[in-house]
């Protein structure tokens, strides 16, 4: 790992923490109680949220970043990836500009989402990516989190809370335009329906026609969530939410050649990084769901609680895609080199192609799922001595059901001597694509996946005097099944797995502010499979140790967290069996190792609103190499100046994002790409011109920086976020 430039980061982040405590003591900033509970600094949980409980925080021996939509918005988000872009830990834009899902890395390992607690995203590209607008905050617990949730990755999940109605009346329409021809209408609407308020509604909409940064690629989408609330007594609360999504896209990613992008051309020059490899009128990504949430929470005396999440989701996908053809053994995309080394052609002999030309695949994907789920919790307060219990036992269970069936035209006919689908990347002049005579013939109907998963957990957590012991337990049975829809018995198959998944963790508040905490957790993933004896494949398993301490000064509205985290992941493929050797899967002896700092401060000095982050991430697989695409350091600051005094109403922001490089590598083969690091600003500006009216501009890339966010050793690179200007008005009543 690359350690020369860490120091500098390091020192303006101590800087920046140091310079703020003098000026937060000079200011004699108010210290009660009531006055520094700022839930704009901090944010906070619910029984719904990633930790699903109402502990604080600052009491909680975990990792967790909240981030809610008011400050997401501010900092110019668009989606998903650029509303976690400011946490620690995380790693956002794997694949670059995207279009056709969020592709978001916690503690190097993929994230998977959660809706009000409940796994949202399943298979690929059969669902609508989620829109902020719908969200009141994103909450990211990092580090295994089996205990609650049961089978996932060790790296954390992602947790996104859903508007729901409020015993008020209120109103927001938004407009918003941008370059790239970006146009957005919002509408979120909170009414009270009763006269004792005890039905509430709520209704959020989304309209969006858009084009993006590559001229070919639209982003257009269409969200309606109703959701309201019914409260048949003082202990009871019922909330059901609708949400239907439309969402039509062409994708972003264009698997762009190595050669003309990380490194040049032969005559030294690069390729534009937004040209289209795709072919007009034939890609697509046009998705579809539709869900149904139920909340209910009863508080059966003043002690226990009783909460339920419970959800039906059903969504389909229509994907298709051109790109260059993927050729990992030949190292290069291009046709001339491919035609060579396919023998072809001999070396030197004019092909009459140009250097910049590609054979391009041809792909369509029809993709669907539906899943079912619950997750029935009953939390209790009690005491037994001297100790103070909050338990949390429950009971999770769902069932997902996935199909995907594809045509894959590889190559677009070129290995057997047709080349009426080749581009040139530099001269890009669109072909059509083969005829639909072609997919059909060669469409593969694969079989219906069904997991069916059900949990049962145990978590408590003791306080005696300063002192917080949490302990957790869960057992988890998952059923993996595949079905065969064409009568192939010979795809029809089960696999069951049992895991019992364990986690501990103490931390001692000091009267100071000051929280240091050491926490174990477990994780396991099932992995679908035989060895070569015929046995079924183990799940991966992992281990973390976290230690780190919180503080939640008491002088000034803020929170910190430092943390050092290392975890462990076994039954991973064999580093010592050859490629493609059978058995290689099933022998699992692979270990892998990721080790990590990471930094996040959130506090308010005067008029400005701070929030910084820095993570220092080594990372290791089974083969011993760097995890691909995972940036060694990330470091982010972001302010928020509000001179209510000077400039009533007015408000400026500013940030800072910098990703440090990455790798991707094969230990059998030459191959290593090094993705540099790269640096990028965001800049917004806003007015409130009274309490109904406000006028925000946001631009984020201030620099239009072209970089790349990782290259693979497949041989592709993936164009970062160019610059983005967005105006937004909003009115409210």
């Amino acid at each position: 790992m690359n350690t020369k430039n860490k120091k500098f980061p390091i020192a303006l982040l101590s800087l920046a923490i140091g310079s703020s405590f003098g000026i937060a003591q000079a200011d004699n900033l108010p210290a009660s109680e009531d006055e520094i509970e700022v839930i704009t600094v901090t944010g906070s949980v619910s029984r719904f949220g990633a930790t699903k409980s109402n502990t604080p925080i600052v009491e909680t021996s975990r990792s967790v970043s909240i981030e809610s939509l008011d400050a997401a918005l501010e900092k110019g988000s668009l989606n998903l990836s650029q509303m976690v872009s400011y946490m620690p830990g995380i790693t956002t834009e794997r694949n670059g500009f995207a279009t056709r899902v969020d592709n978001i890395s916690i503690r190097g390992l993929r994230a998977p989402r959660y809706r009000d607690s409940i796994q949202e995203q399943f298979g690929n590209y059969n669902s609508p990516r989620a829109e902020i607008y719908t969200f009141e905050q994103v909450e990211v617990l990092r580090g295994p989190a089996s205990v609650l949730y049961g089978q996932g990755s060790p790296g954390g999940i992602i947790n996104y809370v859903s508007k729901t109605p409020r015993p008020e009346n209120f109103g927001e329409i938004y407009a918003q335009i941008g370059n790239h021809d970006r146009q957005q209408l919002g509408v979120d609407i909170n009414r009270v329906l009763n006269d004792d308020a005890s039905l509430q509604g709520r209704l959020v909409g989304i309209y969006r026609d858009s084009g993006t940064q590559i001229e070919e690629v639209n982003d257009d989408t269409l969200v309606l969530m109703p959701s309201v609330t019914f409260m048949p007594s003082e202990d009871t609360t019922l909330t059901l939410i609708g949400l239907y999504q439309d969402s039509d896209a062409d994708t972003a990613a264009q698997f762009l050649p190595v050669q003309g992008t990380l490194t040049p051309l032969a005559d030294g020059s690069f390729l534009n990084s937004n040209v289209y490899a795709g072919e007009p009128g034939f890609n697509k990504i046009e998705t579809e769901s539709t869900q149904v949430t139920m909340l209910v929470e009863h508080m059966i005396n003043d002690d226990f609680t009783l909460n339920a999440t419970a959800l039906w989701r059903d969504g389909e996908g229509d994907y298709h895609q051109a790109w260059p053809t993927f050729n990992p053994q030949l190292g290069s995309r291009y046709l001339n080199d491919l035609l060579v080394q396919q023998g072809l052609v001999p070396a030197g002999v004019p092909t009459g192609f140009t250097d910049t030309t590609v054979p391009r695949t041809f792909y369509q994907a029809d993709n669907r799922f539906e899943q079912y789920a619950f997750d029935v919790r009953l939390s209790g307060e009690f005491d037994t001595g001297r100790l103070s219990h909050e338990v949390l036992v429950g009971a999770q269970y769902q069932d997902i059901e996935t199909d995907s069936n594809r045509s894959n035209y590889a190559g677009g006919g070129v290995l057997s001597g047709d080349f009426r689908y080749v581009l040139d990347l530099a001269n890009p002049l669109y072909t059509g694509a083969p005829d639909q005579a072609i997919f059909d013939a060669i469409y593969q109907d694969q079989p219906t996946n069904q997991v069916e998963d059900l949990g049962i957990y145990l978590s408590d957590q003791i306080s005696v005097d300063n002192w917080r012991i949490t302990l957790g337990a869960r057992y988890d049975s998952v059923d993996n099944k595949t079905r065969s829809d064409i009568g192939d018995t010979a795809q029809n198959s089960s696999q069951d797995d049992d895991a019992l998944s364990l986690s501990g963790g103490l931390l001692y508040k000091f009267d100071n502010g000051i929280s240091p905490y050491i926490n174990y957790s477990e994780s396991f993933e099932t992995v679908v499979g035989l060895t070569d004896t015929g046995e079924q494949l183990e799940p991966q398993e992992a281990e973390q140790i976290e230690i780190g301490a919180k503080y939640e000064p008491t002088s000034f509205p803020g929170f910190f967290t430092l943390a050092y985290f290392e975890i462990d992941i076994t039954n991973l493929p064999d580093p010592n069996s050859f490629p493609g050797q059978q058995g290689q899967q099933g022998q699992q002896q692979g270990e892998s190792t990721l080790k990590g700092v990471e930094f996040e401060g959130k506090f308010q000095v005067g008029e400005f609103d701070i929030q910084l982050a820095y993570t220092d991430l080594d990372t290791e697989d089974q083969d011993g190499l760097q995890l691909s695409s995972i940036p060694d350091t990330t470091v982010s600051a972001w302010v928020t100046w509000q001179p209510e005094n000077l400039l009533p109403g007015f408000r400026i922001g500013a940030g800072v994002r910098h990703v440090g490089e990455s790798v991707s590598e094969l230990n059998i083969a030459p191959v290593r790409y090094v993705t540099p690091d790269y640096t990028l600003a965001d800049l917004m500006l806003g007015y409130t011109f009274s309490a109904n009216l406000d006028f925000a501009l946001n631009v984020r890339n201030l620099t239009d920086k072209d970089y790349q966010t990782s290259c693979l050793f497949r041989g592709d690179c993936f164009p970062g976020v160019r610059r983005s200007v967005n105006a937004t008005v909003k009115y409210n009543f």
